[in-house]
């Protein structure tokens, strides 16, 4: 069984569209991640997977419970951290804590206290005092504690510093390791590239494309740097080429012995062939519609 099913999920706030027949899949033990800007959609989507709103149209379920119908019985297995967080007016940390463990009917002052700990947060703080970073470390806290199945993030790592960003994948990590799902939405690409094992791409409200991070990464089109002078730019398979003060800078997608032959005839004093990133191939699905990448869904 799935950890998440999506089937055409579509959300319009009257005439503005949320999202827009969202389909995909994230699997039992995935760490997934959900890629796109602010207004992309990422948000609708999870809070409508978690019942906060009702969809226009479609289906999901998370573990094979329908979320219109079996909204109690889902929230009960899922920890949820929503990009903006907001707490009761005076009161602390520890009762914040408390409330969230309440809810879930569960224990969860020792697991609290460690996550705590890790995250370097004060319990005994009013809510009222705290940064920015600090109330999202108490979301975190809350979101986690009661040790849940499935973890849905969204934009988790907004006003934490990059030590206490290290600690917080590291225990995301360690409870993937442990066999939770985690569902994490992020801007921040390179959180997705260096964690997650599966994404999806989403692109005004609309899925542009899903599949593990290895695959995606897995374009078969190199980033080529050269030092010196080539004729380079009329090979077939050259994209984005541009002149640079050293020399060129392109992508290419074609026969590499043609690449070596063109170079060899050229003045070159260096040549540098890498695999782009996901912020590159992002930014081509974004900008270009993803013509120039030919995933295989995984």
């Amino acid at each position: 069984m799935n950890a998440i099913e999506i089937r055409d999920l579509t959300k319009y706030y009257g005439k503005t569209r949320g999202i827009e027949q969202i389909s995909l899949t994230v699997r039992r033990g995935a760490f997934y991640g959900f890629i796109g800007p602010n207004g992309a959609g990422k948000s609708t989507t999870l809070r409508t997977l978690l019942g906060l709103i009702r969809p226009s149209s479609g289906s999901a379920r998370i573990y094979g419970l329908d979320i219109g119908k079996e909204r109690e019985k889902i929230l009960a297995r899922v920890g949820y951290l929503p990009s903006e967080v907001s707490f009761y007016p005076g009161t602390r940390v520890k009762d914040v804590l408390k409330l969230s463990a309440d809810l879930h009917r569960r224990d969860c002052r020792k697991t609290g206290r460690l996550l705590c700990e890790r995250l370097q947060l004060d319990e005994s703080r009013k809510v009222d005092e705290l940064s920015f970073g600090n109330r999202k470390k108490t979301a975190i806290v809350c979101a986690l504690q009661h040790e849940p199945e499935l973890l849905i993030l969204d934009e988790p790592t907004g006003g934490l510093d990059p030590l206490m960003q290290r600690e917080f994948f590291e225990i995301l990590r360690e409870r993937n390791k442990a066999g939770a799902t985690v569902f994490l939405s992020s801007h921040i690409l390179e959180e997705i590239q260096h964690n997650c094992t599966d994404a999806a791409m989403i692109k005004a409200g609309a899925i542009l494309t899903e599949g593990s991070v290895a695959k995606l990464l897995g374009t078969g089109t190199k980033r080529v740097s050269i030092r010196g002078s080539a004729h380079c730019g009329s090979l077939a398979g050259v994209k984005d080429f541009h002149l640079t003060r050293e020399g060129a800078d392109f992508l290419y997608s074609g026969d590499m012995n043609a690449l070596m032959r063109t170079v060899s005839e050229g003045d070159i004093q260096d040549i540098t062939v890498t695999e782009p990133d996901l912020e590159e191939i992002f930014l081509h699905y974004y900008e270009r519609g993803g013509e120039e990448y030919d995933h295989p869904k995984a």
